[in-house]
């Protein structure tokens, strides 16, 4: 368990911060980048949750946490002698739900036939920002991958999580009744 006793340290104060193994870091390095952008993901969804309830409102939750996870194992540099379990990673499991929760919601929608723009319900509106803010979290543990090496499934997890943040907007636009669609060329 965390317990954070103090807020502030002062040791960012010069543009650096500690990772998880206490390497110090400028606060601008692409790992940094990641994982602050997944945090930002966080609030987003944060402010999706103010309007959702019930099933959608626990989905959420889940993934909030989960969210936090993908910030410690981003948080983590992985050593090539890392025993399973000996850090917190996210797990297949944790994209195996998405991929469940995303199939049960899409299950009740109709095939889009156009391109669906931000809007319909505020829940909606918040979860298509959120949507943006994690595939920017996407690429940057994509582009970290490229030069360090990265846990697979934290990858798998950020590209899933779009996807359902995707299908939740549509299910919370009432099943996508009230979706906004795209009319290419409409205002020529």
């Amino acid at each position: 368990m965390v317990r954070l006793t103090r807020i502030y340290t002062r040791s960012g104060d010069k543009g650096q911060t500690s990772l998880g193994d206490g390497t110090r870091v400028a606060k601008h390095t692409l790992r940094v980048e990641a994982y602050g952008t997944v945090d930002e993901a966080n609030a987003a969804i944060g402010l999706a949750r103010l309007h959702t309830d019930g099933e959608a409102g626990g989905m959420l939750a889940r993934i909030q946490n989960d969210l936090f996870d993908l910030g410690a194992d981003l948080c983590m540099p992985l050593a090539d002698s890392e025993g399973q379990g000996s850090r917190l990673r996210i797990a297949e499991g944790q994209v195996l739900r998405l991929e469940a929760e995303i199939d049960r919601m899409n299950d009740e929608l109709e095939p889009l036939d156009s391109f669906v723009l931000p809007g319909g319900t505020p829940a909606s509106a918040h979860l298509h920002h959120a949507r943006t803010v994690v595939r920017r979290s996407e690429r940057l543990i994509s582009a970290l991958a490229e030069t360090e090496k990265v846990n697979p499934q934290a990858i798998a997890y950020a590209n899933r999580l779009s996807d359902h943040l995707f299908v939740m907007a549509r299910w919370l636009n009432t099943k996508g009744s009230a979706d906004v669609l795209w009319v290419p060329g409409a205002n020529r």
